[in-house]
């Protein structure tokens, strides 16, 4: 990967990751960072945190690094599906192509989640599968399955498999992330050559105007939602006492009862 990276192709993509990274993590608030893999990458250099850690899953950091990468940073090696990190105790969990790199891509973002504060970021950056990178990648597995290349004729040097945009969000939501920005990025021809990538440099506008979805590489923010809680007691209904009923008087007046001998009276007078 190391060497990989110092190729034209792999300077071209760590200068667009870097930008991308720089800008997602900047205003992102907390106490406690860390960086996954890929210590070619100093994606922490940009945030204001108080605690920083870049890990890497197979040796320790150099201590050779400039001076703004190693300020406040701690180099950790650790296992990226086994987190040295109490629950709920990350506010910024940054993975450069680490998904891609784990024994168990799944089990390692169910790591990150657990580690993550309630409302914590994950940036994400992995190749995209529908990409021509993406596409020679697949043709170099095809014919290194069909033995008509070497063990390691691969395109993009990692160990794992590529993980779909789609495939990735579907994960996130499963594990109650909110996809907060998404991006892709580097739309310049999977070649080797310098003076043939500074021939393509057009491609970079074109593609994030016209095929945005093409690109080598996709980086994403999401947001880990937790869900709150509001006890409700018990409703006590009030029952309304039905009052005596009233009688409907249709006469406010006396009744004047007269007898019969009164009656001839009166009518002797009329």
């Amino acid at each position: 990967m190391r060497a990989w990276l110092t190729s034209p192709l792999g300077a071209y993509l760590l200068r667009w990751e870097q930008s991308y990274v720089d800008s997602a993590v900047a205003d992102v608030f907390g106490f406690h960072a860390v960086q996954l893999g890929l210590p070619e990458l100093d994606a922490l250099r940009a945030n204001r945190m108080p605690h920083r850690w870049r890990t890497d899953s197979t040796q320790p950091l150099s201590v050779d690094e400039p001076p703004s990468s190693v300020l406040n940073a701690v180099s950790l090696t650790c296992d990226f599906d086994a987190l040295p990190f109490d629950s709920q105790s990350l506010d910024l969990v940054v993975l450069p192509h680490a998904l891609e790199l784990a024994r168990d891509p799944h089990l390692t973002l169910r790591e990150v989640e657990r580690v993550l504060r309630p409302e914590g970021r994950v940036v994400i950056i992995g190749f995209n599968t529908a990409s021509l990178w993406g596409v020679r990648q697949r043709g170099s597995n095809v014919r290194r399955y069909l033995g008509l290349g070497p063990a390691e004729s691969r395109f993009l040097p990692h160990g794992g498999e590529l993980i779909a945009y789609r495939r990735l969000r579907d994960w996130l939501r499963l594990l109650s992330f909110e996809v907060e920005t998404g991006r892709f990025g580097c739309y310049r021809p999977p070649i080797t050559s310098e003076k043939w990538l500074s021939r393509f440099e057009w491609m970079e506008p074109a593609g994030d105007r016209w095929w945005p979805v093409l690109g080598a590489v996709y980086a994403l923010t999401a947001v880990k939602r937790v869900r709150g809680m509001r006890l409700v007691g018990l409703t006590r209904a009030r029952h309304r006492k039905a009052g005596a009923s009233q009688a409907v008087v249709t006469n406010q007046q006396p009744h004047r009862v007269v007898l019969p001998g009164q009656l001839r009276k009166s009518n002797q007078d009329e």
